[in-house]
């Protein structure tokens, strides 16, 4: 990423699921970033402790849950403290279901409950929300700086020819009209902030794990490729893609 230097640093927020990890992993082997933070409820993963001991300081895991304001406002206060610049932030998390909830996709309307719209709600729309919310100040300087959300193609409604997953979908979309219009304020008070919605396409993760059964084998991504695809599309971005929906491959997506 030609973009970061070794003055830059990056959060990754949900660094131990399958894409995140595979955001850190590539930021901290293909770029010259200082340091990147590594969020997550659990920053004493096996994985993210194997890339500890590989790269040094040079990681800094990290404890959040972005289901609780406080503790993404006690983070960003952390962070502020030794990295007053954050030049990338990346929210590499989202829910779909919770088999131990009985919450999945919908089929038809009748599916609809409470809980699963309001879990896919807090989890997909309001944590970006509070994420920038906390975070904008470390983003806000002279320099070009990215805040990114994993967003997903079903969260288009010009693209929704299938119906269904409702709650997946609404709060998806409810996700791209933040970022668009986070990226219509920070055209006003952070102009070097580049917003950006990204769908990584089907990626082989537990998210993503109880509907392959029908997807091609050459459209189902590892998470090392989806990551590397995005990266690639945020390093491309400038000021006038602000506020776009991206897929895996650079190609806008409709809202």
């Amino acid at each position: 990423m030609d973009t970061l230097n070794a003055e830059s640093t990056a959060l990754v927020v949900g660094a131990s699921g399958g894409i995140g990890h595979a955001f850190v992993r590539r930021l901290l082997a293909e770029s010259r970033v200082r340091r990147v933070w590594a969020a997550t409820r659990s920053p004493r993963s096996p994985d993210l402790m194997a890339l500890g001991e590989a790269y040094g300081d040079r990681l800094a895991p990290v404890v959040v849950d972005i289901l609780d304001e406080q503790s993404i406002a006690d983070l960003a206060r952390h962070i502020g403290g030794r990295d007053p610049r954050l030049h990338l932030l990346i929210n590499a998390f989202g829910f779909l279901h919770d088999r131990e909830a009985d919450i999945w996709p919908e089929k038809r309307l009748e599916d609809i409950t409470p809980e699963a719209m309001l879990r896919n709600y807090r989890v997909n729309t309001l944590a970006p929300a509070l994420i920038a919310r906390h975070f904008l100040p470390l983003l806000n300087h002279r320099e070009r700086a990215v805040f990114a959300s994993l967003s997903a193609r079903v969260g288009s409604i010009g693209d929704n020819r299938l119906g269904g997953w409702y709650s997946y979908r609404t709060s998806k979309a409810a996700q791209n009209m933040f970022t668009r219009g986070l990226a219509i304020e920070c055209g006003r008070r952070a102009k070097r902030v580049i917003c950006l919605a990204l769908h990584p396409g089907t990626t082989d993760t537990g998210l993503s794990e109880p509907f392959q059964g029908r997807v091609p084998e050459d459209k189902l991504f590892s998470p090392d490729f989806a990551a590397g695809k995005l990266l690639e599309r945020i390093d491309a971005a400038s000021a006038e893609d602000s506020g776009g929906f991206f897929a895996w491959d650079g190609a806008p997506i409709p809202w």
